[in-house]
């Protein structure tokens, strides 16, 4: 996150290629991957954070806690696409006292999670989710013969 936060501020004052040099360094070390135009906010925490994966034009507010295996991105588009949206926002917003569990997967530029939502492991959201929600995968009971 230290490297990041470096990359970001280098990113804001107009530095090319450096900032990318620096995240994708980090990237190799940890696992974690945070490109440099990534907004975050103050007292983020990645726990057990490899395979960690947050999209370029990713919004994360203050107080976030995200696990291993998250990935915070954009969703697919047609070839066409690509040129058209290249610089506007592709990517999930989250907001304050988010807590994001290991493997979730949350993706699309319209796609806000609001604050104080607990995003719970393995789940799959394309859709925003309103503040104070909690989303759980359950899954199905084991039964013993």
């Amino acid at each position: 996150i230290w490297v990041y936060r470096v990359a970001h501020q280098l990113y804001k004052h107009g530095v090319p290629l450096l900032p990318r040099i620096m995240t994708e360094h980090a990237h190799s070390l940890t696992g974690i991957d945070i490109p440099p135009g990534a907004r975050i906010g103050a007292r983020f925490v990645i726990d057990h954070g490899t395979g960690v994966v947050i999209g370029e034009t990713t919004e994360i507010g203050d107080n976030v806690r995200i696990y291993q295996g998250v990935t915070i991105g954009a969703l697919s588009l047609p070839k066409e696409a690509v040129a058209r949206l290249r610089n506007r926002k592709r990517h999930p917003t989250i907001e304050d006292d988010v807590i994001v569990y290991s493997g979730a997967t949350i993706l699309g530029g319209e796609t806000v999670i609001g604050r104080r939502s607990v995003i719970g492991g393995n789940v799959w959201i394309t859709d925003s989710i309103p503040p104070d929600t909690t989303v759980l995968m359950e899954a199905p009971r084991l039964q013993y013969r």
